[in-house]
């Protein structure tokens, strides 16, 4: 798949997780969603739901270290500023023949634009928060919030 192929596929993501309202105890289920799920594959991740900058949910499961907090607030710091998935970004400067570390001209130990955090969109806003996840490489990282927000939001 090429950079531009990637670009649109991650785009039209963006399109369609939205939700029509996120407050408290929708970000409570959300997050008690993608735990249940990694709880229920063995995977090492750490999972934080945020709204407007404060941490509605954080878990970290066995095989995470403090190290997956600090990629997930680098990972939102992204998605809060860009507005965009931190994989979108990342592979949107490496698209356009750079790397966010060398083109972004932000400290990298306070951003990455690695795979794992998404916005929380809601349609007729834009981005009020973020759900990410680290512990997995950046793709899977993504796709697995990918995969748990389309679950959550067709109710499935």
């Amino acid at each position: 798949m090429t950079d531009a192929d990637l670009l649109a596929q991650l785009a039209d993501q963006e399109e369609r997780l939205q939700f029509a309202k996120f407050d408290n105890e929708t970000a409570l289920a959300l997050g008690q969603q993608l735990l249940a799920a990694a709880r229920d594959r063995g995977l090492p991740v750490t999972v934080s739901v945020r709204r407007n900058g404060q941490r509605l949910f954080h878990a970290a499961l066995p095989g995470t270290s403090a190290d997956n907090d600090a990629w997930i607030d680098r990972k939102s710091r992204v998605v809060d500023r860009y507005g965009h998935s931190s994989f979108l970004v990342g592979t949107q400067f490496r698209a356009e023949g750079s790397s966010f570390e060398d083109a972004s001209r932000l400290d990298p130990d306070e951003y990455a634009a690695h795979g794992g955090v998404f916005p929380v969109l809601v349609r007729g806003v834009g981005p009020v928060g973020t759900v990410g996840v680290s512990g997995l490489p950046q793709a899977d990282d993504h796709a697995f919030v990918v995969e748990q927000l389309e679950l959550f939001l067709t109710g499935k």
